[in-house]
């Protein structure tokens, strides 16, 4: 690397007096030494010189510094748990710079605003002292500054320093999502705080009260007579104002009125500056100190939220530290913005930050639109309570949690981590510590847990509940989607009979959708996708890549109705305060985590627009509730219809719906009349009816509700079957390999449908894999079904090119045969999408030819049960009526032995 000198000593002037600059940034150019074999302390390599140079603030990836870590594209577990660095370091590295100050500084302090884990800090040789937290600024006093040059010198240690973490999960320190970067992020800064200054300024907005309680803390007791001015103001309106008081201790409490504050929610994100100016008694000025506040109530009544005295829902997901680009948070507005405006876009209000506390940039943009966060002490653990420093380290932690980012209003819920488990006495009593220091948020033990005897209740110190079953059942579909018959009428109140505090709905979906390869090309950063392409690279040599685009889509499709399904149940709960979806965007860790509908830079798969999913995950949703996906024309289509309106205003407007077939004709419509919807869910506006009887083809229809003057609606869509099928040619049916080889080789037109035990196949299962094929092994692993559509053998079936509802009988009751056992390609009926880390060529419907006799294999069960299985009857019928038809001319051709290992 090429040396660097003359750039590294930098001018930084500073002026005596308060009312010309003080704080001054220390970006820039940086010397840098790094001390992989940790000699560094022993050999005072802060009295040394470094000559290799860095930009600061920044990482040492983002500098293209470290050991290069080997591109790997083999599809092997080890490839496949999480993106790869382009270059690792963990251990100690050194940083240095010279600065040049013009004028004295009378209590000079250095601030880092974010440092990945311990710091140590010399100035002109001599220790200063150490810092460590993954949450907040490591701030170091200098005291007196003479003017001239001095050498700064700053030690940063990326190992871990604590047991916070079960396998470096936990989000603040994970190579999962983030990376374990070595380097300095955010503001860096030189200020000159004077002798008398302002350490904390805490704010207690008191909506009802029209107060303002402020707590000024100074880094010393003042020894000469010192005043405090607070002003409150949004923008040029001063809304409330302390004249000068005298201080005399190190920590004041002073109230101000505001008659005029205007209250802070997802409606109406009232942000007002607190500024504390503190005045010697000439009133000359010595220090100032701003902070942000909202003026905000979110209580927890019973089991419902309520946020200014109206009832709440939440409707989140999860920031678990995924910015794949530079490997660390962003530390500035913009990346923000991209975050929670497109999370607002598909309709949500709230972000969970697991394991970790994100940075004030956050806070802000947070503050600035009216999303609720949660917030999580960097812990994820089974042993918590156990290590007295890691105790002692954590409710540092807590407290730089409170001192830091206490005041901002979206700051509303507070865990100590995810899916604790250890000593949940000392949790507990941490609990209720927090809560008597700062009850400016509500709290929670723990982010759910396994830990026998927790996580079906809440805890005694909870304000609000996160689970993802109770002691009464499932609160999620993952415990639910894959073993019960879809219905559209049930929710979740009998798992919540017996919860007090509101119920949040822990890590909804985690349902995987097949990788975007285009995807690839979007790493330009610090992180490489040997994940994908692994995978692109397994497809090519299976001779498969062609179809990754519409397993994608696919796959996509089913997980979108999967979270709408999802989302519909909980708005239909009385008593659940709101759900975190794991994910709106993908998880890049824990074995390639795809659960998201968008990607892991918060851009769009093509799966959904935003403003089809906020017909379901909005403010306002209008909900039906009816009995099944798949009827027969013999049956009523009976629904009642609700409103979940968390909108913030009661909605007085007619409810219409109508029936509409797939040329988008409408078949049936209706009113409700005009309803008084209130601020809530769980309130009924009507119900309506559709006799079936005239409809004599197999028809999919889409049912939509919608709200008078309003732009809110929804839509679901059913399958109706006639009653009485027509007579047709009857193709012959067997289950036996032995009698369809039989046939085939006499000539015949052969549907070959095994009994499902009997094949040797993959079994069927309706939602996508759960999480990750990769962390979690032991699953059927399918990833739904890629449908030919336009198929002929469809033609009396009515579908997409994907799962729906209609197809979860079929699916749960068949098996997949594996077609790369069989030494050519084939293009099946239906597909079964494998899941990506084994990618198998799967089906359970294909066709082929036999001699001079043709075959169509279904792997579903299409023979038992069929007056009961309205799905099932249609589906025999339409492969029927194609394979006794003129249109049945199957291209390969397969031989007795071929098939006979393709079933067994």
């Amino acid at each position: 690397m090429k040396v660097i000198l003359f750039s590294l000593f930098v001018v930084l002037t500073v002026q005596s007096s308060f009312a010309q600059v003080r704080q001054l940034s220390l970006a820039g150019r940086w010397s840098y030494r790094l001390d992989s074999l940790d000699r560094g302390m022993a050999e005072k390599w802060e009295n040394q010189t470094f000559t290799n140079a860095v930009n600061l603030p920044g990482t040492l990836d983002g500098n293209s510094i470290g050991t290069p870590v080997k591109a790997d594209s083999s599809l092997t577990k080890q490839v496949m748990l999480h993106l790869s660095r382009k270059k690792t370091y963990i251990g100690a590295a050194w940083y240095q710079r010279v600065i040049n100050t013009s004028a004295n500084m009378q209590n000079a302090v250095v601030s880092l605003e974010r440092v990945l884990w311990r710091s140590n800090l010399w100035l002109d040789g001599k220790p200063i002292g150490s810092q460590e937290s993954l949450i907040a600024p490591h701030i170091f006093s200098l005291g007196e500054l003479k003017a001239g040059k001095h050498t700064l010198t700053i030690r940063v240690d990326n190992r871990k320093q604590h047991d916070i973490s079960v396998n470096d999960f936990a989000h603040a320190y994970t190579d999962g999502t983030q990376i374990i970067w070595n380097g300095m992020i955010g503001k860096m800064e030189l200020m000159n705080v004077g002798g008398s200054s302002i350490k904390t300024l805490q704010a207690f907005p008191s909506l009802a009260g029209h107060t303002v309680k402020a707590i000024i803390a100074l880094q010393q007791k003042p020894v000469n007579k010192t005043y405090a001015r607070l002003t409150i103001y949004n923008g040029k309106k001063v809304i409330g104002t302390i004249r000068p008081a005298a201080i005399s201790k190190q920590e004041t409490e002073v109230v101000i009125k505001t008659p005029d504050a205007k209250p802070w929610d997802e409606f109406h994100p009232q942000v007002y500056q607190l500024r504390a100016e503190l005045l010697n008694d000439k009133g000359e000025l010595l220090d100032v100190k701003n902070t942000t506040l909202g003026f905000r109530d979110i209580t927890a009544k019973g089991n419902q939220l309520k946020i200014n005295g109206r009832p709440l829902f939440l409707r989140g997901t999860l920031e678990c530290n995924i910015f794949p680009l530079e490997g660390h948070p962003p530390m500035t507005a913009p990346g923000w913005e991209k975050v929670f405006e497109t999370a607002r876009a598909y309709g949500l209000n709230h972000l969970r930050f697991h394991s970790w506390c994100p940075p004030e940039a956050a806070f802000k943009i947070a503050d600035s639109l009216g999303f609720y966060l949660h917030v999580e002490l960097p812990l994820w653990v089974l042993t918590v309570g156990k290590d007295l420093g890691t105790i002692t380290y954590l409710e540092a932690e807590a407290a730089n949690i409170i001192q830091q980012y206490g005041n901002h209003p979206s700051f509303c819920f507070w865990s100590m981590g995810n899916e604790l488990e250890g000593d949940f006495d000392w949790l507990e009593n941490l609990v209720r510590k927090l809560k008597k220091e700062d009850s400016r948020h509500l709290y929670t033990t723990t982010t759910f847990t396994f830990q026998k005897g927790h996580g079906t209740k809440p805890e005694p110190a909870d304000d609000y509940f996160i689970t993802q079953y109770t002691e009464k059942g499932w609160v999620r579909g993952q415990g639910i989607f894959n073993t019960q018959p879809p219905d559209f009428k049930t929710d979740y109140s009998k798992a919540l009979a017996e919860t007090t505090v509101p119920l949040i709905i822990h890590e909804v979906g985690q349902y995987s959708v097949y990788p975007d390869l285009a995807e690839i090309e979007k790493y330009t950063g610090v992180l490489r996708p040997d994940n994908f392409k692994a995978i692109r690279n397994d497809l090519r040599k299976k001779q498969m890549l062609p179809l990754a685009p519409q397993y994608l889509k696919a796959s996509g499709a089913l997980t979108v109705q999967l979270y709408k399904e999802e989302i519909e149940r909980a708005l239909k709960t009385r008593g659940v305060g709101g759900f975190q979806l794991l994910d709106l965007h993908d998880f890049p860790g824990q074995g390639t985590a795809l659960v998201g509908i968008l990607n892991a830079f918060w851009d769009s798969k093509g799966l959904i627009t935003p403003g089809k999913f906020r017909e379901f995950c909005g403010p306002v949703v209008p909900l039906l509730r009816f009995e099944k996906a798949a009827y027969r024309s013999n049956e009523t289509f009976n629904a009642s219809v609700e409103v979940a309106n968390y909108g913030g205003k009661i909605i007085r407007e007619p409810i219409n719906w109508t029936v509409t077939s797939e040329d988008k004709l409408v078949q049936f419509k209706g009113t409700l009349g005009e309803k008084t919807v209130p601020i809530g869910n769980g309130s009924s506006t009507g119900s309506f009816s559709v006799n079936l009887g005239g409809i004599d083809k197999a028809t999919a229809l889409t049912v939509a509700v919608s709200i008078g003057n309003t732009p809110y609606r929804n839509e679901w869509k059913i399958w109706v079957y006639p009653q009485s099928l027509p007579a047709y040619n009857q193709a012959v049916f067997t289950g036996s390999v032995d009698s369809a080889i039989q046939m085939l080789n006499a000539g015949k037109r052969v549907i070959f449908s095994p009994d499902v035990a009997a094949i040797n196949g993959i079994e069927g299962r309706f939602a996508t894999v759960f999480w990750s094929p990769v962390h979690f092994p032991d699953q059927p692993g399918s990833m739904g079904l890629l449908i030919d559509e336009q198929s002929k053998a469809l033609a009396n079936f009515p579908t997409n090119n994907h799962s729906h509802w209609q197809w979860w009988d079929l699916v749960t009751r068949s098996k997949s045969l594996q077609l790369d056992r069989l030494p050519f390609k084939t293009k099946p009926v239906v597909r079964v999408i494998d899941n990506f880390f084994k990618n198998r060529e799967l089906a359970t419907i294909v066709e082929f030819k036999m001699g001079a006799g043709k075959l169509l294999i279904c792997t579903m069960d299409i023979s038992k049960q069929l007056s009961e299985r309205a799905a099932a009857s249609q589906l025999r019928y339409s492969l029927s009526t194609y394979v006794s038809g003129n249109n049945f001319a199957p291209v390969y051709e397969i031989s007795a032995e071929e098939l006979r290992q393709l079933i067994r």
